[in-house]
């Protein structure tokens, strides 16, 4: 499609269309994998930048598949443009390890995602020198406060992973930009159905591919939206000298998935919120976290920035022991005990008392709750299945 056509067609079609092709060679209507790691070259190949990541030479620099997706990711997140790579946490540590050098600072929530906990709180001020600080982001002032002059980015997640907390991506991005500093979001929790950051101020939106828009439980990828003097930099060192390169079969799996995106997610979203609803009314939870609930401490600027519903991931506590949780899990029989999140089925994980983050949770999270990611079943069954292992542990 021409880029004039895209901007005047909707989200649904765009997540149909955007990136395919009719194939020359075979007159096929949907773009094939292209599982080779290496291409012809031209005449002369003496002239090559050999790290040119915009033609195809070699796969590590980028391969037919890849920027398939790319074309459709930054599209659907309305950024200028993307790079897709092996995994979220990929795209997580690309993007900081392109943007940041010694004596830089950054501040970052204090729910995150472990392995962005680990990356700024520990490898990258230990290894290279960099600065960071951990501030609950749902606090302005306390953001403000931790600015410094040589802080380089501020990196939050909206709804924080496992919390489900929201901070204001629109707010944020102002301080940052007031201060000379970049804004990064992790978007996973609701893919660019229900919320794209960069419209909303953000310089970096990123997604676990593995999540939401690949939907099937099946591929690995995550990809980071952007301004292309940016992204520009994130390519050349994050996948062409880190290799973080996704593969071509995965490229494929996560474009084939992310078509059906729109009506996936809006039954995460319906789902979700009919579960979240089910569970205050049970006497043994002892609290539901979930931005779509009136009584969420964040539910009105949820309401200004989420599209569509408030996203599939929940999380919750129960007036319960360690044990209980656990004989809790092993009732169920439609819900699944796995990590990850975004599949079509229904996923429970229990997180414990001594959980490394524990500390920075709000206090209701310390005994140990459960995060919840709501599949594509009936929200009748799924409900059933929670009822049920309620009532086997006298909860209900």
């Amino acid at each position: 499609m021409s880029e004039n056509l895209e901007k005047q067609l909707g989200f649904g079609t765009r997540a149909v269309h955007t990136g395919n092709e009719i194939s020359t060679e075979t007159g096929a209507i949907e773009r094939p994998i292209t599982l080779a790691n290496s291409y012809a070259l031209p005449y002369d190949a003496s002239v090559m930048n050999w790290s040119d990541a915009e033609k195809n030479i070699y796969t590590r620099n980028g391969g037919a598949n890849q920027r398939y997706l790319q074309e459709k990711i930054a599209d659907l997140e309305g950024g200028e443009d993307c790079v897709v790579l092996a995994s979220g946490v990929a795209a997580l540590s690309g993007l900081f390890f392109a943007l940041l050098k010694s004596g830089d600072h950054v501040i970052f929530s204090s729910v995150t995602y472990i392995a962005v906990y680990r990356l700024l709180n520990e490898l990258f001020n230990n290894k290279f020198g960099v600065e960071t600080t951990i501030v609950d982001v749902s606090d302005l002032d306390a953001v403000k406060a931790a600015i410094k002059p040589n802080t380089k980015l501020i990196h939050v997640e909206s709804p924080g992973n496992p919390t489900l907390g929201i901070c204001d991506i629109r707010a944020l991005a102002d301080i940052a930009h007031e201060n000379g500093a970049l804004l990064s979001v992790d978007n996973t929790f609701c893919s660019p159905y229900t919320q794209r950051p960069i419209e909303l101020g953000a310089d970096f939106s990123v997604e676990s591919l593995t999540k939401y828009i690949n939907g099937h439980g099946d591929a690995m990828g995550g990809s980071i939206t952007g301004k292309k003097e940016y992204l520009d930099i994130i390519r050349a060192q994050a996948q062409v000298n880190l290799g973080g390169t996704i593969s071509p079969f995965n490229a494929w799996l996560i474009m084939r998935g992310a078509v059906t995106l729109p009506m996936r997610m809006q039954k995460h979203n319906d789902n979700a919120m009919k579960v979240a609803r089910f569970l205050k009314t049970v006497k043994g939870v002892s609290f539901v976290a979930y931005p779509g609930l009136e009584d969420h401490k964040d539910h009105e600027i949820a309401k200004s920035q989420m599209e569509n519903g408030f996203g599939g991931m929940l999380s919750f506590g129960l007036n319960a022991d360690h044990d209980t949780y656990n004989r809790f899990v092993s009732h169920l029989k439609v819900i699944t005990s796995a990590v990850s999140l975004g599949h079509a089925g229904s996923l429970i994980v229990f997180i414990g008392e001594k959980d490394e983050r524990q500390y920075l949770y709000p206090e209701e999270f310390h005994n140990g709750f459960f995060r919840f990611s709501t599949g594509l079943e009936d929200a009748e069954d799924i409900i059933e299945d929670l009822k049920q292992a309620f009532e086997k542990e006298n909860l209900l």
